[in-house]
């Protein structure tokens, strides 16, 4: 029996964990931010109802280049040697793409952080993924 949605992806889609090394940081980081946000939006809806708006208003803090680049900061000490090369891959990357609203070292680090939740997904390291994701709610690292 599956416990959640992604594990039923990760199952159905599986790929050989050692491949996702060779994955490309923006990818990883694509997968990442498609993630995260699913995790601070499901988590807003279910602290209670309250409206669309003020649910967006709220996940901004999370989601947007600073706050992103801030908990990658915060978070680093607590990586592991393995992570913490996958987010410098993530933001040395050439994205391509020049941020409107965030300054460049922001973006650039928010992408680390992205590189790093679709890293863990896509291994398949749900435990560690959701750790780390709870430090950042909690409050522990923000």
């Amino acid at each position: 029996m599956y416990n959640n949605f992604m594990e039923i992806i990760l199952d159905k889609y599986k790929i050989d964990e050692k491949e996702v090394d060779f994955y490309s940081p923006l990818v990883l980081a694509y997968v990442g931010d498609a993630v995260y946000e699913v995790f601070v939006r499901t988590m807003l809806a279910l602290k209670g109802n309250m409206s669309v708006h003020n649910m967006h208003k709220k996940s901004i803090s999370y989601v947007k280049a600073k706050a992103q680049s801030d908990i990658v900061h915060r978070l680093y000490d607590r990586l592991t040697d393995e992570e913490k090369d996958i987010v410098r891959r993530g933001r040395n990357s050439k994205s391509g793409t020049i941020p409107k609203n965030a300054d460049v070292s922001d973006y650039k680090y928010a992408t680390g952080f992205e590189s790093l939740i679709g890293y863990l997904y896509l291994k398949g390291r749900t435990e560690r993924l959701f750790e780390i994701l709870e430090m950042v709610v909690s409050g522990e690292v923000n």
